[in-house]
């Protein structure tokens, strides 16, 4: 497995060579082993960027966001979006940006790969959550 990337076949396809790592969350099931074993994984490859001063993106369902898919994907989406956050304030001062992409099972492979690119690109935004889904619109967001 690329150390670089983590998505799914799809995604990687359609990345042509990012500019830094993408992190794109796989379902878990309920149990704290599999939630700890999907957050491991993020963060060894979070720190591994930051000690390389790379950008980061976390690609998370945006129903995991919502809580709608299980507890156990709920627990990861939001720790990474958590993630990204805190090291978007710690990586700040160097410019590294971090950012969370929220996906649907509509979200086009094509689009999804054209933001990764933007988020990866250096002097743009840092520790925010861009949705490529209308699904969270009047819903309640942590």
């Amino acid at each position: 497995m690329n150390e670089r990337i983590r998505v799914g076949e799809d995604l990687a396809a359609a990345l042509s060579e990012p500019s830094g790592p993408v992190f794109q969350a796989i379902p878990t099931d309920d149990t704290w082993e599999a939630c700890v074993s999907e957050l491991t994984e993020a963060y060894e490859m979070s720190r591994r960027a930051v000690e390389a001063g790379e950008p980061l993106v976390y690609v998370v369902h945006n129903d995991d966001l919502l809580g709608r898919r299980g507890a156990g994907a709920a627990m990861v989406a939001t720790g990474l979006l958590s993630a990204a956050r805190t090291l978007a304030l710690e990586t700040a001062r160097e410019g590294i940006p971090v950012n969370v992409i929220a996906i649907d099972d509509e979200t086009a492979v094509e689009r999804l790969a054209i933001w990764v690119g933007r988020l990866l690109e250096s002097g743009g935004p840092t520790g925010e959550l861009v949705h490529l889904t209308a699904g969270h619109l009047g819903k309640a967001l942590a």
